[in-house]
């Protein structure tokens, strides 16, 4: 079988070896391709990996790792995005062979090596800027040297704890360093999850070509930081920008898999020259951080003063040796680009050896000879910022090149650069190697860049056996960041021998038995709290539509008598805010679909529901898979729009299922989250919010005038219209179904089973003090459980039903105040053990 070049790859099955596809690759002319070797032969591996898989099983395979990612929840943002975006993954993974792999390993390890005696030296004796190796102004001219952590030791004696690299392969056809990272560098946890996805995708090729799996790796780097603290069983914290991070989604499963708290500046405090978290049961040591927030953000009494991402005092308590940070502030130092151009010869100052894996040819042109070379190549040469991102004067370019840009803007840069040569750099202009990506049923090459990570251990330095690869969507590219189009994909590093499967479990049997999670934050108790009631929230308009359309589409239930009561319910939802006041007098379609899908109602259930999915996200780490797959089904079941509805029977069908699914998430949280503290919280949110709907349902239609049909639309929205004609054989009343709404502690949508329920999450919950006296919180649960419990259904009324819904928010006022995020001072343990 023979194919013409070009040809889909469709008609090519594993019996013909995909030889006919391969002859039809076409490499760029002069790009070096992982494909295709040296001797212009496809390389062995790929010839291993295309064998065991079809067309078809490419198609399937990509489309399961899609899906398995989106469940999963991994996103990203592009710039300041409000909406994220869903995680793209290529359908082919990227293949390094063993020999490529060790010359990889060993140039990482070496730069590693040469960095952290870089930052050593540079934050200590400075014998390399007073010797003349490395000019001053590369050090003080860049943003990332910290002038406040000069002469400081690094707690956990290290500056750098995980260092990365981008890299790609040169024309030589050797591996080239494109970037240092050290601020923070990211992609760690997406590397980790697309594997998961194509594992799962390929899994017979996968298991079959003997790839290097990352456990070890995510184990060494925890090992490397706990032993970094100076207790045994160490607190390590994942400090996170919060919810708005571009990575936020990866650093919160990176939490999850390594077992770390995710915190934000605002769970942290300085008390005593320790570094402490707010919890719920007051102020708990932090013994290390790792950092995903830039330096200068870190403190904003010493550093940023703008910063509210950070730590007042946090740079005191590290020069006081009591938290260790990684990487520490100041290590984005060797980010800066004029710092390339010095490289190799730090390297033979320090290590005594040449650059195992050298970075692009770099001139800084803050030194005259330097900037006359890069004057005299302008067009040739890419000019970019020596210590900003961006090119100074052209603030959307991360780099450019003088020979695509109009006379103007050359005539600019020129005089840019040679009236302050020491704000730019001069680079060779990389053209980045080029991978196989599967396209239109094609094989086609794409040119990539590799983010390979280092982390740091008592036994040296551990480099991941992967890595992050972004490919770009375009044949010519220079650089390569998430944005449209651009792709991720899973890095295969294959060995000659079989791999033996690892997990982050530990293997030794001595390990300390827990049940319960330590300690909850007070940022994450809140998020669960405000999580259950926006879900409460729009399970109740949800009700409310349910019951309006059901009766609407009843002749008997929608004539006569009936049609106040049901104009009632439609005042409701003006009332929530779920129906904007304009609209009120607007046809019974019109409101139903605003109630349901509105995206500027703050009332609507798709606006509860994305609520709730924002506050989720701050607390991601907490929750399932499954119930991530909810708020999805959930979020499309909801996103209605003009035209949807022909009747109100397709309002009530959308309602009807939309309450299947809020079970079935309701169920998830019953079932299968540990009865620690923050499962409790989020039941605390859901009973508060229950209860003072199920009161103001009351207030409505169960006044002292209400009439039958009243108390039969109550008996719907509360749910227990079975219950209420098990229990009385004749009809509606109103002491009845007063009683079973407001006071039965055995009807689970009662008030008082909220109430008897609350109580107990209250009493479970930890307290600041030991001396016994009851905290506001219980104090007030326990107030109200007593008196709802000694009223009889006969003397409640609308008035005294207001008392209640006061008494509730009133109480979640007091929740709030006690266990959410406050100052200092008001988290601060009062027991005899004092602070954890």
């Amino acid at each position: 079988m023979t194919l013409a070049a070009g040809s889909p790859i469709s008609q090519v099955s594993k019996a013909d070896g995909w030889a006919a596809a391969l002859a039809a690759y076409r490499p760029l002319p002069g790009i070096p391709d992982e494909l295709i070797g040296a001797d212009g032969q496809p390389k062995g591996h790929w010839r291993n990996l295309l064998g065991q898989l079809t067309a078809a099983e490419i198609e399937h395979g990509s489309a399961l790792a899609r899906r398995y990612l989106r469940d999963l929840g991994v996103s990203y943002r592009v710039g300041d995005e409000a909406r994220e975006r869903i995680w793209p993954v290529s359908s082919l993974p990227l293949l390094i062979e063993p020999s490529d792999w060790d010359e990889i390993c060993a140039g990482i390890t070496q730069r590693a090596a040469l960095f952290e005696a870089l930052l050593a030296d540079v934050y200590g004796p400075g014998r390399l800027v007073s010797d003349g190796i490395l000019p001053a102004a590369v050090v003080g001219g860049s943003r990332e040297f910290m002038r406040p952590l000069v002469g400081v030791t690094p707690p956990g004696g290290r500056w750098l704890h995980l260092y990365a690299a981008d890299i790609g392969r040169g024309p030589d056809g050797r591996w080239w360093v494109l970037n240092d990272r050290a601020q923070a560098p990211s992609g760690a946890g997406y590397a980790l999850e697309n594997r998961l996805a194509m594992s799962r995708a390929y899994h017979a090729a996968y298991a079959g070509m003997n790839v290097q799996r990352l456990a070890p790796f995510f184990r060494a780097f925890r090992g490397g930081l706990a032993a970094a603290a100076d207790r045994s069983e160490p607190r390590i914290c994942l400090m996170t920008p919060g919810p708005y991070s571009q990575t936020y989604a990866e650093q919160s499963y990176l939490a999850r898999y390594l077992g770390f708290l995710l915190v934000e500046g605002d769970d942290l405090v300085v008390h005593e020259g320790k570094v402490h978290v707010r919890t719920i049961a007051g102020l708990k040591r932090a013994d290390v951080i790792w950092r995903r927030v830039d330096a200068d953000f870190l403190d904003p009494l010493e550093l940023n003063g703008a910063s509210r991402l950070g730590v007042p005092q946090l740079l005191s308590a590290i020069r006081a040796g009591n938290v260790t940070v990684a990487n520490m502030p100041g290590a984005g130092f060797i980010e800066s680009r004029a710092l390339l151009g010095f490289v190799p010869r730090l390297a033979r100052q320090l290590t005594g050896e040449d650059l195992r894996m050298p970075n692009i040819a770099t001139w800084w042109c803050g030194q005259p000879q330097a900037r006359d070379k890069v004057l005299d190549n302008l067009d040739t040469m890419a000019i970019a910022g020596a210590f900003e991102g961006s090119v100074p004067g052209f603030p959307d370019r991360q780099n450019l090149i003088a020979s695509d840009l109009d006379p103007s803007a050359r005539a600019r840069i020129r005089a840019a650069v040679a009236g302050r040569g020491i704000d730019f750099v001069g680079q060779e202009v990389v053209r980045l190697s080029t991978a196989p990506v599967f396209e239109n049923e094609r094989l086609v090459p794409r040119p990539f860049v590799l983010r390979v990570f280092a982390a740091a251990t008592p036994e040296g330095w551990h480099v991941m056996p992967g890595g992050f690869c972004l490919i770009s969507d375009t044949a010519d590219a220079r650089a390569v960041s998430m944005g449209d189009g651009v792709q991720s994909a899973d890095v295969w590093v294959v060995s000659q021998s079989p791999v033996v499967a690892e997990s982050l479990l530990p293997s030794q049997e001595n390990v300390a038995i827990r049940r319960i999670l330590g300690n909850l934050p007070s940022r994450a108790a809140d998020n669960l709290f405000w999580f259950g009631r926006y879900l409460e929230r729009a399970e109740a308009v949800l009700r409310i539509v349910r019951c309006l359309s059901a009766r609407t589409t009843d002749l008997d239930l929608a004539a006569g008598d009936a049609v106040e009561p049901l104009q009632r319910l439609g005042g409701m939802l003006v009332a929530w805010g779920a129906v904007a006041v304009a609209d009120a007098n607007e046809d019974l379609l019109t409101r139903l679909l605003a109630a349901i899908g509105s995206e500027a109602e703050y009332g609507s259930v798709l606006s509860s529901l994305r609520m709730a999915y924002g506050a989720a996200s701050v607390i991601r780490e907490r929750l399932s898979v499954d119930s991530w797959k909810l708020l999805g089904v959930l979020e499309a079941q909801l996103s209605v729009k003009a035209g949807d509805f022909a009747t109100e029977a397709d309002a009530f069908d959308v309602a009807d299922r939309a309450l299947v699914s809020l079970a079935a998430l309701s169920g998830l949280s019953q079932e299968n989250i540990n009865r620690v503290a923050g499962w409790r919280f989020l039941d605390i949110g859901r009973r508060v919010e229950r209860a003072i709907n199920t009161c103001r349902f009351s207030r409505v239609f169960a006044g002292d005038k209400a009439s039958a049909g009243d108390l039969d639309i109550l008996l719907d929205l509360i749910d227990s219209q079975i219950t209420y004609r098990s229990r009385y054989l004749g009809g509606v009343a109103l002491a009845p179904v007063r009683d079973m709404a407001l006071l039965d502690p055995f009807n689970p949508r009662s008030v008082s089973f909220q109430v008897n329920q609350l109580r107990d999450h209250i009493a479970t919950l930890p307290t600041l003090s030991d001396d016994g006296i009851p905290e506001e919180p219980r104090r007030f649960i326990d107030l109200f459980a007593g008196e709802i419990a000694s009223v009889s259904a006969n003397a409640v009324g609308p008035s005294m039903v207001l008392g209640f819904e006061q008494t509730l928010m009133r109480f979640a006022d007091a929740v709030a105040a006690r266990y959410f995020l406050q100052r200092p001072g008001e988290l601060r343990s009062r027991t005899k053990s004092g602070l954890a």
